[in-house]
């Protein structure tokens, strides 16, 4: 089986074009690049791209011979699509949509979803959690009618931090639509049973994020500081048959990025192998 390693946008400066994104990861050996589309006005403003600036970038991406093949979707973290306030809900619910669309015209396979039914100001209740599941179940219906998978992130808290309480979801919707998306590092926090756990959305898991933790840390660590056990997950996954792999780190502001950007593909590739 021939995994791949795709490289998260977020790992190289903003100021960069899209050709500079491409090229650099191309360069440090990855096979594709992942978008973000995160809270940020910046990045949200993606979604209201016309025809005419979509299609210069799938020309772009033929021209490099690199593409991006998913979309990290955290936007949802401001506007949470269980969230009990309607006017949140609603654009929640518009960004989906707006996503899938995009995705579509870009020619990307899979939006990974934030797992939160609410997040910043609100509590998670028997009310915002029906409302998640209920909205997830309509995007996951707006997603097959364009082809594009998405698919639930295990995140850093109680709500949907293992792949076991993601699939509930999934076994719940029952769509070919809807998979899980896991962050390794996140799962590694959360459970002392990361294997038994990866096994628990055997035929589900569409791609996987690996990324390095530690207890209580979730982010800005360099692979090699955490105890995520890359060795192990990466073999129960391709055991599973997943052979989509991102590696998920953020760009520490140095000038040091295009090494960080080899030396993360090289530590990484191996275990794929």
């Amino acid at each position: 089986m021939n995994c791949r390693l795709g490289l998260y946008e977020k790992s190289m400066p903003d100021s960069l074009s899209w050709r500079e994104k491409l090229v650099s990861s191309q360069e440090a050996g990855f096979d594709w690049l992942e978008m973000s589309i995160d809270e940020s006005d910046a990045r949200l403003s993606r979604l209201e791209w016309d025809k005419f600036e979509r299609k210069e970038l799938v020309n772009l991406c033929r021209e490099v011979g690199f593409y991006i093949n998913t979309i990290c979707l955290s936007g949802h973290r401001k506007y949470p699509i269980g969230s009990a306030q309607p006017p949140i809900e609603a654009r929640g619910m518009q960004i989906m949509e707006q996503a899938i669309e995009l995705a579509y015209d870009l020619g990307v396979r899979i939006i990974q979803l934030a797992g939160y039914d609410v997040y910043y100001n609100e509590e998670s209740t028997p009310g915002t959690k029906e409302r998640f599941l209920e909205n997830l179940w309509k995007s996951a219906r707006m997603a097959a009618s364009r082809g594009v998978i998405l698919a639930l992130e295990t995140m850093e808290n109680d709500f949907m931090n293992t792949i076991e309480k993601a699939m509930h979801y999934v076994n719940t919707i029952n769509s070919p639509y809807l998979q899980v998306y896991p962050d390794i590092g996140n799962v590694t926090n959360a459970t002392q049973h990361v294997a038994r756990d990866i096994r628990s959305g055997k035929g589900h898991i569409a791609a996987a994020h690996l990324k390095e933790t530690k207890p209580g840390i979730f982010r800005n660590l360099h692979f090699g500081e955490g105890r995520v056990d890359f060795k192990m997950a990466a073999n129960v996954l391709k055991a599973q048959d997943v052979a989509m792999f991102t590696a998920e780190f953020w760009y520490d502001g140095g000038s040091n990025w295009k090494e960080i950007l080899k030396s993360s593909h090289d530590f990484l590739r191996p275990y794929l192998k």
